[in-house]
C-alpha cells in the first residue's frame, strides 16, 4: 500500500507540475498580448486629431437640433458631408454627451475609459468573483478584439456607448449564473438587463434579432418570454417616441436612411462587410445581383450555413445527449436542459447573441467592438490550448497586422470573427469546446 500511495502522490505532483507549466506559459502569452495591444492603443491614441468624424457629425446634429435646424439634412451640419443616422429621440438624449464640445475635443481618452469600464462590467459565467487573469482577458478583448476598438477610435463612433450598455445588460442578465440560482432568483435585475439590451438594439435597428437569444437563459419559458417582451418593448419605445414627439424629424430620418434626400450621404447605401454583402457578391458573380429575392435567399443560406446551423447542431448535440427517456416536445426538452445546466445555458445565450449579431445585414467595422465584448465573456473559461487559439485569431493576428501597417478592413474582421465563432462552439455532449461546466448539483 505504501508503494501505491507513493506512486499516487508522485502522479499527483506530476500533474500539478504540468498544470503549473501550462499556466505559466499561458500567463506569458497573455502578457505578450497585453504589450502588443497596449502598443496598438498607444499608436491609435497618438494619431492625427482629424480623425473622429462620427463624433463630430453626431454632435453637429445635436447642435443643429438645438438651433432649430433639421439635423438629417447634411447642409445643416457643420464641417461634414456625413449624415446623422440615429432616431430623432437620440438628439435630446445625446445633449449632455455633446455639451460644450468636450467630447469632440477629448473623445479618445474618454472612449478608452469607457472601453475599460465595459470590460470591468462584463460578468463571469458561474463565478462570484473574477480573478485577475479573467479581468485581463476581458480588457484585452475589449481593446484588441477584432480591431473593433481601433475602428471606434479612428471614427469616434458612438458604438462605444452601445458597447457600454451591452456590457451592463450582460452583467444584469447573467447575474443568476453568478449567484448560482435558477428560476428562483430575483427577476428585477434580468428585467433591467432585458430593457437595457432592447434599448441598445434601438440604436442600430438591424441588431434587433439579438433579443431572441434571451430564450436560451436558464429560466422557465414564461419568464424568458417576459424578458423578450420587455426587451422588444424597449426596442420599440424610442421608435414610437420619435414618431409621436418628433413627427417631422421622423420623416426626415426615414428619408435620410433610405437615400431619398438628393445630393447627400445615405447610411443605407454604404457598402458593409456583412453576410448580406457576401450574398450580393455571389449573386453578382452569377448575374443575378438585380434580383432581390435571389439575394435574400442567398443571404439566408449563407447565414444558416456559416453561423446558425453550426450553432444549432452544437447545442442540440449537447441537449440530445442527456435527453430523458420520457416523451416530451423538443422545445420542452430544450427548456428543461437549459434550467438543469445553468452555466452552459448562460454560455449558449452569449454565443447566440454573438451569432445573431454576426448575421446582421449591416455590420460596420466599429461594430466588431460589441462582438469582442461577447467573445470576452466566453473566452475566460476555455481550456488553455483553445484559449490560445482564440486569442491568436481574434487579437494577435489582427493586432500584429495593424501595428505593422497592414490595412484590415471589415471583411478581414468578418473572417476572423467567423473563425473565432467556430472555435467557441461547444463540441461533444459534455457541453463545451473541451468541456464546459457540469450541471449544478442540488
Amino acid at each position: 500500500m505504501t508503494d501505491v500511495a507513493a506512486s499516487a502522490a508522485g502522479g499527483e505532483r506530476g500533474a500539478l507540475a504540468t498544470d503549473a507549466r501550462g499556466s505559466n506559459w499561458m500567463t506569458r502569452f497573455i502578457l505578450a498580448l497585453a504589450l502588443l495591444v497596449a502598443t496598438l492603443v498607444a499608436i491609435d491614441m497618438g494619431m492625427d486629431e482629424t480623425f473622429g468624424w462620427d463624433a463630430r457629425v453626431n454632435c453637429a446634429a445635436v447642435d443643429a437640433h438645438i438651433g432649430g435646424l433639421d439635423p438629417y439634412f447634411v447642409r445643416n451640419l457643420k464641417d461634414t458631408k456625413l449624415s446623422y443616422p440615429y432616431l430623432p429621440a437620440t438628439l435630446d438624449a445625446f445633449r449632455p454627451v455633446c455639451a460644450g464640445g468636450f467630447l469632440v475635443t477629448h473623445y479618445k481618452p474618454i472612449y478608452l475609459v469607457l472601453a475599460l469600464i465595459s470590460a470591468l462590467l462584463l460578468p463571469g459565467l458561474g463565478k462570484t468573483r473574477p480573478g485577475f487573469r479573467d479581468v485581463a482577458l476581458r480588457s484585452l478583448f475589449a481593446l484588441g478584439g477584432f480591431l473593433g476598438f481601433e475602428w471606434i477610435i479612428a471614427t469616434g463612433n458612438f458604438a462605444i456607448l452601445s458597447g457600454l450598455l451591452t456590457a451592463a445588460s450582460l452583467a444584469l442578465l447573467l447575474r443568476p449564473a453568478q449567484s448560482g440560482g435558477g428560476g428562483g432568483t430575483s427577476l428585477v435585475p434580468q428585467l433591467a438587463g432585458a430593457a437595457v439590451l432592447g434599448l441598445v438594439t434601438s440604436f442600430k435597428l438591424v441588431f434587433f434579432p439579438v433579443l431572441a437569444a434571451l430564450y436560451f437563459l436558464p429560466q422557465p419559458r414564461g419568464r424568458k418570454l417576459l424578458l423578450i417582451a420587455v426587451a422588444a418593448g424597449m426596442f420599440v419605445l424610442p421608435i414610437l417616441a420619435s414618431l409621436v414627439i418628433y413627427p417631422d424629424l421622423f420623416r426626415s430620418w426615414l428619408s435620410a436612411i433610405f437615400g431619398q434626400i438628393p445630393g447627400q450621404h445615405s447610411p443605407g447605401n454604404e457598402v458593409n462587410p456583412s453576410l448580406l454583402f457576401l450574398a450580393q457578391t455571389v449573386a453578382d458573380r452569377i448575374g443575378l445581383a438585380g434580383s432581390k429575392p435571389v439575394v435574400a435567399a442567398l443571404y439566408g443560406l449563407i447565414a444558416i450555413a456559416l453561423v446558425l446551423a453550426p450553432l444549432a447542431i452544437s447545442v442540440w448535440r449537447m441537449v440530445g445527449a442527456s435527453r430523458p427517456a420520457r416523451k416530451a416536445s423538443l422545445l420542452q426538452t430544450l427548456d428543461d436542459w437549459l434550467v438543469d445546466h445553468p452555466d452552459a445555458a448562460m454560455r449558449i445565450t452569449v454565443l447566440a447573441m454573438y451569432a445573431l449579431y454576426l448575421c446582421a445585414p449591416r455590420l460596420k467595422e466599429y461594430a466588431f467592438f460589441e462582438v469582442a465584448l461577447y467573445a470576452a465573456v466566453l473566452v475566460v473559461d476555455l481550456p488553455a490550448a483553445l484559449m490560445a487559439a482564440v486569442l491568436t485569431v481574434a487579437i494577435a493576428i489582427p493586432t500584429l497586422a495593424s501595428v505593422s501597417g497592414v490595412f484590415m478592413d471589415g471583411f478581414s474582421q468578418l473572417s476572423i470573427t467567423l473563425i473565432c465563432f467556430w472555435l467557441l462552439l461547444p463540441r461533444g455532449p459534455s457541453g463545451g469546446p473541451a468541456s464546459w461546466r457540469e450541471p449544478q448539483q442540488s
